[in-house]
């Protein structure tokens, strides 16, 4: 595209994640998080939501060459010390009503060959102490979204037979495609979409299934869904009632299983981009709830690190369907990123659970939360299972089965 191409399409594209993404309102404060690669695009950002009112837009810059040099060279205490000054910014945000977006550019190997257990200690202490940030935001407290937009490595990473030169504009054709910016009215677009999502959403809440049955090649996994289970879709609604889509794209519906509920093993799909690694082709098997092995062709230390930092990262908290296809499925782009490979296939996540995904869940304290069957843990983090080859059955409270998807799609 040339390169008034791709400034009207940055002008968009910042437009929605302002106000789609995270529908910026009249004297709120927008928190940005973004690498400094991603400096234009943000200078736009900044630009739309004064545009509409925000009283403030405070940006943290990050830079993957100086995040590699820490976890390569610093001493091993910075990664277990909590960054307490961190959490109690983000939580006073939070608190006082602010949005946050998140604009990646992800080098899915930007921290290969790194010790994992760096990398394990820094995410288990940071999880930690953002504990009640966390939880504001897995209640839906507050209005946060994701965003993505190219760097150099990743687009090498993706789209490695195409010339050097070109992959940049490929990946951005890729990811406007995926966000609906190709579309003559990429708001409307979404609104439609978003329909779409809520009324599949509305019959599996019809149904209230007892559980759901996964069956595919290497495959055969049984999950127990909590009383009074909601199933949630792309946006969503915050504490002062304004929506937010906190993921662009999205194509999932989902909701959270009950977390002793899930027994037997679950092979991935699709390489899993995490903490600067790649784990790939790994199946895990669960036994009441809890995951008792793993086994991963690629990055198998770094899988046992993922679920031992801590007792949550041991159980599920997410369930979420997608069918076969879908516009990023279809496309056959493998991103190695899991903001978009989630979204071409059925994923399960490891870890917390969302609170709005059960009746009455954003009101709860964690205490009851984990009564009534939700997981609970620093981490979250999403690994893709679906295929063209898998089904799901849906099990009501009288025994009944019914199917759900069937050979990778929606069976209703």
């Amino acid at each position: 595209m040339t390169e008034t191409e791709l400034q009207s399409k940055l002008s968009k594209y910042a437009d929605l994640a302002v106000q789609i993404g995270v529908n910026v309102q009249p004297g709120q404060i927008l928190v940005v998080n973004a690498p400094i690669t991603a400096a234009e695009f943000v200078r736009l950002i900044t630009a739309k939501a004064y545009a509409i009112g925000a009283s403030q837009v405070k940006v943290n810059w990050s830079d993957e060459y100086i995040t590699r040099q820490q976890f390569e060279h610093a001493a091993p205490e910075v990664f277990t010390k909590a960054p307490t000054w961190y959490a109690g910014e983000m939580t006073e945000l939070a608190e006082n009503g602010a949005a946050f977006l998140n604009v990646i550019a992800e080098n899915p190997d930007a921290l290969k060959g790194i010790d994992p257990e760096r990398i394990a200690n820094f995410q288990k202490t940071r999880g930690a102490a953002l504990t009640k940030y966390r939880d504001l935001q897995m209640s839906d407290k507050v209005s946060w979204s994701i965003v993505a937009i190219p760097s150099q490595p990743w687009a090498d990473k993706v789209f490695p037979d195409v010339p050097a030169g070109e992959r940049v504009d490929k990946l951005w054709e890729a990811i406007f495609h995926t966000v609906r910016l190709d579309r003559e009215d990429p708001v409307a677009a979404w609104q439609e979409h978003l329909d779409t999502l809520e009324q599949k959403a509305d019959v599996l809440n019809a149904k209230k299934y007892k559980s759901l049955h996964y069956i595919a090649p290497g495959t055969d996994l049984s999950i127990e869904l909590p009383e009074g289970h909601l199933w949630a879709q792309g946006d969503s609604i915050n504490a002062k009632g304004h929506s937010f889509v906190a993921n662009m794209p999205t194509e999932e519906v989902f909701t959270a299983p009950k977390k002793t509920g899930v027994n037997g093993t679950v092979r991935s799909t699709k390489p899993l981009s995490h903490g600067g690694n790649i784990i790939d082709g790994f199946s895990i098997t669960f036994e009441q709830g809890k995951i008792t092995s793993v086994s991963a062709e690629q990055g198998q230390e770094a899988l046992e690190y993922l679920i031992s930092l801590d007792e949550g990262a041991r159980y599920l908290g997410e369930v979420a369907l997608v069918p076969h296809k879908s516009p990023i499925s279809e496309s056959g782009i493998l991103y190695f990123n899991t903001l978009f490979d989630e979204n071409a296939s059925n994923h399960l996540a490891i870890g917390t659970a969302y609170a709005f995904c059960l009746e009455g869940g954003k009101e709860m304290k964690q205490d009851e939360l984990t009564a009534r069957g939700l997981n609970n843990s620093v981490t979250h983090v999403d690994f893709m299972i679906g295929s063209a080859e898998m089904d799901i059955y849906g099990i009501t409270a009288d025994g009944t089965r019914e199917p759900v998807f069937l050979k990778g799609n929606w069976a209703f």
